[in-house]
């Protein structure tokens, strides 16, 4: 079932969104080389309980994990792109990570992911990062009202190509609003022109994500990380969308950066 929210509703949204984008955006600065990724999930759930938060991630118990997740982040190094479950793992230079999380407060939840390299990073790095930015901006300015959701997932999927690289139809983007996972499935391919109509009060979290050099995937013995199937780098961007009279609103934008730019870093330039 899909539910349609009112402007008031969204608005309760975006303060969650707000809160994620700016964890996010801190995240991001706190993991750094030598840094253990478990230092960066006990910071993400200190500043979650300081704001009265609840994650949507702790003791989340989908059928493809194994046991449930008992952490606050989903922390993705180099190969692994999606639900990468936090452990002792010291950051290295050069490191892909990609820090994805979803909280509510006040009933109201937003979900989002930023990829970024810890150090020094290689230039094919900086390109698979910017194609899931780029696909995303593309498939937010498709999200427009009136439109249908192929619109959406056809953006991503023309900028996946466009890149070089393959598209993973297994997991996408999904509906959101007072959990985590609401319908619809949000692919990221499709066809133009097809799929339900985009109406004002839809929320969504639109994802892309990409492998290097494959759009296969495997799971780790965890149940949890999925990471690409040949082992190329992996990264991942994503934001929750609420759909408008006037257009799509982006509720987890970020914050500016204090310093730029990031081509040294691998962080966006600009709030993503």
């Amino acid at each position: 079932m899909i539910e349609l929210k009112s402007a008031d509703e969204i608005d309760r949204m975006a303060v969650t969104g707000q809160f994620v984008g700016e964890l996010l955006a801190e995240l991001s600065r706190v993991a750094a080389v030598s840094v253990n990724l478990m230092d960066v999930e006990r910071h993400a759930r200190r500043r979650i309980e300081e704001r009265g938060a609840e994650s949507c991630y702790w003791d989340y118990a989908p059928s493809f994990g194994r046991g449930p997740f008992r952490n606050v982040l989903c922390l993705s190094v180099n190969d692994a792109v999606l639900h990468g479950l936090p452990h002792d793992y010291v950051l290295r230079d050069g490191d892909l990570l990609t820090i994805d999380m979803a909280v509510g407060i006040d009933g109201w939840v937003a979900d989002s992911a930023l990829s970024f390299v810890v150090g020094t990073p290689d230039p094919a790095d900086l390109t698979l990062i910017e194609a899931t930015e780029v696909a995303l901006e593309a498939a937010i300015a498709a999200a427009q009202p009136g439109g249908r959701l192929g619109d959406v997932s056809a953006a991503i999927g023309e900028v996946a190509r466009s890149y070089g690289y393959g598209v993973n139809g297994e997991f996408g983007g999904h509906g959101i609003g007072r959990t985590m996972h609401e319908d619809p499935h949000v692919s990221n391919s499709g066809r133009p022109g097809r799929g339900m109509k985009l109406e004002p009060g839809l929320t969504i979290a639109i994802e892309p994500w990409f492998c290097r050099s494959t759009d296969k995937i495997r799971y780790d013995a965890d149940g949890w990380t999925i990471r690409s199937a040949d082992g190329s780098r992996t990264a991942h961007s994503e934001h929750t969308v609420a759909i408008t009279p006037s257009g799509p609103r982006v509720l987890t934008r970020r914050p500016a950066p204090e310093t730029t730019p990031a081509d040294s870093t691998g962080r966006p330039a600009a709030a993503a």
